[in-house]
């Protein structure tokens, strides 16, 4: 520790609370959510997040090594291809160590580690070189893993965390930048399943394969932000098909290095290092575990120690590995048998010319044009690799298709019907992409139910085709289907085998529901005249809700709307939301989103 005595609080100063620190911490949190929800949260910096009185006097320090591996079908140093097969059945014998054999670097695989060195704005080196990290373990059998410890080939890169990777940025607006020192191309270890406590089943086909290892610098302050750290790059990564999967199916995980100083002192704290994180979940527990464990270490007076800690899932506290006295002496050394990586400037040219929008920005402008939520922007890019994206833009084409057709045909017959809801609200101005977030929250959550329940890893466009969401959501839009029964049509149309049955569904759902039971009165009047009613029977109740705010009350309207609808003779369900929607136009109250 490299601050003084007299730079810390006093004990006695820190140790009045009746709460543990991890409680306040959850707790400071949660009230940071609360506030963001109620749109107050431009005034607090996530740098910093608020935190108990006890946690203000500590500045919690975060840095990462992120292990992803590469999209490749060759292996780093031998001619065998990389593989999900059967056990060892893709394995040369430089990946067994045998006696003789040579690595031969492969240049397919630099192809990808550049991809993720530019996506992620480094410098490329035009010559690094490869290294030899000494160690004994039985995953690794020529007691060495090739490396770049001492020249690796990308250096200097940078990320920026903001409002649509969930950090409020602070008070003038400015960002949280996080430095990436240096990325590093490796060979993966063979993996081990351990039978019993003397047993391990060893499988070489993932010996060899390449890694990158991305390390960041020590700029990050809060769990939340190591998060959307990790969150980000392994975006970024699948984004430009430089990896193969992310850390749901185990091909990225991440070491953190935590350190906690007194605020006062301008000193980094002891660092701690904790060992292979795989979820976003346990990163973020693991550090928030850690933070408390140093600022109790620290508020007693002790020493945090610099060691090696480990998280198990479901603790409460990281645990301790090895200490630094039992660090591992790797005596790095250059490897004699590999040349030095030389990379022309044209390869680098022309990979960066090549690369795809990256995620981050298509967030941004998801965020800043479709007015989603940067968790629901994210969430698109993220679902099916990027496919669910697709899906979103070919339903929103379709959607905006059907309101021009609307457009024009209520145009031409305007002395015949009420233009429609979508179109009145195109013809007061409002753009397309006011339905974006709509569209959206349809692709993500009601499509995200269907697959979930039919236990299904990702979701086929040909089960409910751009077209016909388009048409269904047109439909509740244009108040001829309620918003439950688009829900009903939809898990209708899934179930639907033929794409023709499917049309035929939709024709006949739509067909039904606009010109059925209501006796031929819009379900738009219905509701209308609905609302009237329950409002002129419960005067006192409007009042309150329009001249005292006591927008609670609303419920208890729904709720008689919804009884209503029961008693009627031909007992037309009543859909909440629609309901509200209605009631809040006859009470003058501003509109809540439909979603």
């Amino acid at each position: 520790m490299s601050s003084t005595p007299q730079d810390m609080p006093s004990f006695e100063s820190l140790t009045t609370f009746d709460e543990p620190l991890r409680k306040q911490l959850k707790d400071a949190k949660r009230q940071e959510r609360l506030e963001g929800r109620l749109g107050r949260h431009e005034s607090r910096s996530s740098r910093h997040p608020t935190a108990p009185k006890r946690g203000n006097q500590w500045r919690l320090t975060i840095g990462i090594e992120i292990h992803a591996q590469l999209n490749t079908t060759q292996k780093l140093f031998s001619s065998a291809e990389t593989s999900e097969s059967r056990p060892n059945t893709n394995v040369a014998v430089f990946d067994l160590a045998f006696p003789g054999s040579q690595p031969k670097f492969q240049r397919a695989t630099l192809i990808p580690a550049l991809r993720a060195a530019l996506a992620l704005g480094c410098q490329i080196k035009r010559q690094s070189k490869f290294d030899r990290k000494h160690y004994f373990y039985q995953d690794q059998p020529a007691g060495y893993q090739i490396t770049q410890y001492y020249e690796p080939y990308a250096v200097d890169g940078k990320l920026v965390l903001g409002k649509s990777d969930g950090i409020t940025v602070e008070g003038a607006g400015k960002a949280v930048e996080v430095g990436i020192q240096q990325i590093q191309m490796e060979q993966d270890t063979a993996k081990s399943t351990m039978q019993d406590s003397t047993t391990a089943l060893l499988d070489f086909n993932r010996a060899g394969h390449p890694l990158i290892e991305i390390i960041t610098r020590p700029d990050m302050h809060s769990a939340p932000e190591a998060v959307a750290c990790v969150r980000k790059i392994q975006s970024i990564l699948q984004g430009v098909n430089a990896v193969t999967a992310g850390m749901e199916f185990g091909g990225l995980r991440a070491d953190v290095n935590v350190s906690v100083a007194p605020s006062a002192s301008c000193s980094l704290g002891q660092r701690v290092e904790i060992k292979n994180l795989n979820t976003l979940q346990s990163i973020e527990a693991a550090i928030t575990a850690e933070q408390e464990r140093q600022i109790n270490i620290l508020a007693a007076g002790g020493k945090v120690l610099g060691e090696t800690r480990g998280w198990s899932l479901g603790s409460t506290e990281t645990t301790r590995l090895r200490g630094k006295e039992g660090e591992v002496d790797y005596r790095y050394m250059p490897d004699p048998d590999i040349p030095p990586l030389i990379i022309g400037q044209d390869l680098i040219d022309y990979l960066k010319s090549d690369l795809p929008d990256l995620p981050h920005k298509i967030i941004d402008n998801l965020v800043a044009d479709s007015d989603l939520t940067p968790k629901d922007a994210r969430t698109l890019v993220a679902l099916d690799g990027g496919e669910r994206l697709v899906y979103f833009d070919e339903v929103r084409s379709q959607w905006n298709q059907l309101i021009i057709e609307s457009t024009s045909r209520e145009q031409s017959h305007s002395s015949v019907k009420e233009p429609s809801s979508a179109v009145r609200s195109m013809s007061a101005g409002e753009e397309f992409k006011g339905f974006d977030k709509m569209i959206a929250n349809w692709v993500i959550h009601e499509i995200g139910h269907l697959v979930s329940n039919a236990n299904l890893s990702s979701f086929d466009p040909a089960s409910v085709p751009p077209e016909i969401l388009a048409s269904i959501l047109h439909g509740m839009q244009n108040s001829n289907i309620s918003r439950s029964s688009a829900k009903d049509l939809l898990r209708d149309v899934f179930a639907t085998q033929t794409r023709k049955s499917k049309d035929l569904k939709v024709k006949q759902w739509l067909a039904k529901y606009s010109e059925s039971s209501k006796d031929h009165v819009s379900i738009e009047r219905f509701y209308s005249e609905m609302a009237g009613k329950v409002i002129s029977s419960q005067p006192g109740v409007a009042e309150d809700i329009k001249n005292k705010s006591k927008l609670g009350k609303l419920n208890f309207l729904v709720g008689l709307m919804i009884k209503e609808g029961k008693a009627r003779d031909d007992q037309i369900p009543v859909d909440p939301l629609e309901a509200e929607r209605v009631l809040r136009a006859e009470l003058g109250l501003p509109p809540v989103t439909t979603i």
